[in-house]
């Protein structure tokens, strides 16, 4: 059998055999309630060589994991906001550095007793001093509380440390690639290393500049020509480009990572109109291959090492569960923040993941992180990750616990746990399409002092109702990543005012990610209202059947009858063309 042939073989059996164990485990955690990265992991130590049967080709998987770290990146970049960042700064930003400073140190020392050097200890706690996005985010949507003070600032904070790990990213190589540690861990700054990093610096600024600055002007205005050629996978295709693109060049021509270019264009695209369907369209892709990342990591773990390495895991679990959310709940408790504020902050934060691994990965490329650091990291986060949900849940009993014995005064309510009601003038409404149909219906929604947030394919009336500052999202109603953009999590109410075979999808998706809402939409013809209804439409104003009613009213008028005889006919006829009836829900939008 030809060479090529082999490696083709074995490319196939590693992406089959490592996706087929993921789906298999991840389904079994996400049944126990338990984040699916937990599955991911365990997926990649069954199919890893510490274990007995299928063996994934670790070379093969390893390629797939970088490229999930790209998307990871990108992802990343797409939904940081600096003006997100900005709001929550006074307790995010010192937060983090002290949280950041904490773990290091503790890392550091911890690890000086199982013989490490200092250098290798330092980089170690930096490894566990970031906490996972994916977790984090996933547990705060769960118990409602992204949207809260509490979400925001612990979503803030974890910006703080994701570009913390991102410098790092780019400073390990330009220090340990050019310099060399001694025998006691110090590292050799002498003028090469520093001239190095100046070198490096000088370049990464370079990039950052050029990415935000000319990026800003070329890539929307490419996506934008891409948008209008109506062609979904060739929008998807060119994000894909971009994303890989500057990632590689970033490389190449930079000297820098890929993480940070695959950072940079998402932050580009997402300050940019394609921001909502770019994640819609391509995040998909990345969540595949973050998928295999996790899986490339868990193969690392040797189940045999936890005999000899209980100690060092136990240690480093420790520092993620404790020292850590210790850290954390001192700087919010200093802020005058409440103690349930501090603990749901602390508890969120309590957990590692992605950039742990990847940061670990390029420690030990680089030769400044012993192998048995990555055993230690899996652990931690497998244990970390599965308990991560269950500690934020026992929050609520352990405060009612202080409060009943009298060790804790029970606070006034406060919105640290629910979306505070919205103002009769911030009360929203989603509709889908700005054609003639969705321009009235907005303009009757502005006029009863409804905010009308529209959803619009068409990239250029999305362009104009930006600039006469009214709110609109591009992209694909169908998505829920569109449709969560829009707010549609806190809208009292959707219209589906564009006729559009995916209809059904949009009601599907309103319903799933609102159970509330009141969903109103429109159908092409009769025979669909039967299945909007069932997908949970409220109401549904077929276009066949309007027709049917207006044209009636004008021919009973041209007959010569009465308003009455009008008025009955057309009764008729709604009775004869909407056979399929709906009894009403008790909720109605506010208008």
């Amino acid at each position: 059998m030809p060479l090529a042939m082999i490696h083709d073989i074995d490319l196939i059996l590693t992406l089959t055999g490592g996706l087929t164990a993921a789906l298999a485990l991840g389904f079994v955690t996400q049944k126990l309630r338990l984040s699916p990265i937990v599955g991911y992991l365990l997926a990649g130590v069954i199919v890893g060589p510490f274990t007995p049967g299928f063996v994934a080709d670790s070379g093969i998987a390893t390629q797939f994991a970088e490229l999930g770290v790209v998307l990871l990146m990108f992802g990343v970049g797409l939904h940081f906001h600096l003006k997100d960042l900005m709001a929550v700064r006074k307790v995010a930003i010192p937060g983090a550095i002290v949280q950041i400073a904490a773990a290091t140190i503790l890392g550091a020392v911890v690890t000086h007793f199982f013989d490490w050097t200092w250098t290798e200890g330092l980089v170690f706690g930096i490894a566990i001093s970031v906490a996972s996005t994916v977790v984090l985010t996933r547990v705060l949507a769960d118990h409602k509380a992204l949207h809260t003070p509490v979400g925001h600032i612990a979503v803030g904070w974890l910006i703080v440390e994701d570009l913390f790990t991102i410098l790092v990213l780019v400073l390990l190589p330009a220090i340990y690639g050019a310099g060399h540690a001694d025998a006691a861990g110090a590292v050799d700054v002498g003028m090469g290393v520093w001239a190095t990093l100046g070198i490096a610096l000088l370049k990464l600024s370079v990039l950052v500049v050029f990415t935000l600055v000319a990026g800003q002007r070329i890539i929307p205005w490419f996506l934008g020509y891409v948008a209008r050629t109506g062609s979904r996978d060739l929008f998807t295709l060119t994000v894909l480009v971009l994303a890989l693109g500057i990632a590689v060049g970033s490389a190449k021509f930079f000297g820098a990572s890929m993480a940070l270019g695959a950072f940079l264009a998402g932050m580009v695209v997402g300050q940019s109109d394609f921001s909502a369907r770019a994640a819609a369209d391509a995040l998909p892709m990345r969540d595949a291959f973050a998928v295999l990342f996790f899986v490339s990591v868990g193969m690392m773990f040797d189940p045999s090492a936890v005999v000899t390495g209980w100690p060092l895991m136990l240690a480093t679990l420790g520092i993620v569960l404790i020292g850590k959310p210790l850290a954390a709940l001192v700087v919010v408790l200093l802020f005058k923040k409440p103690l349930r504020f501090a603990l749901c902050i602390a508890v969120a934060l309590a957990q590692i993941g992605e950039f742990s691994f990847i940061l670990a990965q390029l420690a030990q490329h680089l030769n400044v992180m012993p192998k048995e650091a990555i055993n230690a990291l899996v652990f931690a986060s497998v244990i970390s990750i599965t308990l991560n949900p269950l500690l934020y849940q026992g929050i609520d009993p352990f405060m009612r616990w202080l409060e009943k014995k009298g060790w804790v005064r029970k606070p006034a309510p406060v919105d640290l746990q629910k979306v505070p009601e919205l103002d009769a003038n911030a009360t929203r409404v989603v509709v889908v399409g700005y054609g003639p149909v969705g321009r009235t219906l907005c303009r009757i929604l502005r006029d009863n002092h409804i905010q009308a947030v529209v959803v619009e394919m068409n990239l250029d009336t999305v362009q104009k109702l930006h600039a006469e500052g009214l709110p609109a999202v591009y992209g694909e109603a169908s998505s829920r990543e569109i449709l969560a953009h829009a707010g549609i999590e806190k809208a009292v109410g959707l219209i589906v005012a564009a006729s559009s075979a995916a209809s059904t999808e949009v009601v599907q998706a309103a319903r799933d990610l609102n159970p509330e809402i009141r969903v109103v939409t429109r159908s092409t013809y009769l025979k669909e209202n039967a299945s909007l209804l069932k997908a949970g439409a409220d109401a549904v104003f077929s276009s066949e059947g309007e027709i049917a009613l207006s044209m009636t009213a004008f021919l009973m008028s041209e007959l010569g009858a009465s308003d009455e005889q009008v008025d009955r006919e057309r009764d008729r006829v709604r009775e004869e063309l909407f056979a399929v009836k709906k009894t009403p829900t008790s909720g109605s939008m506010p208008i």
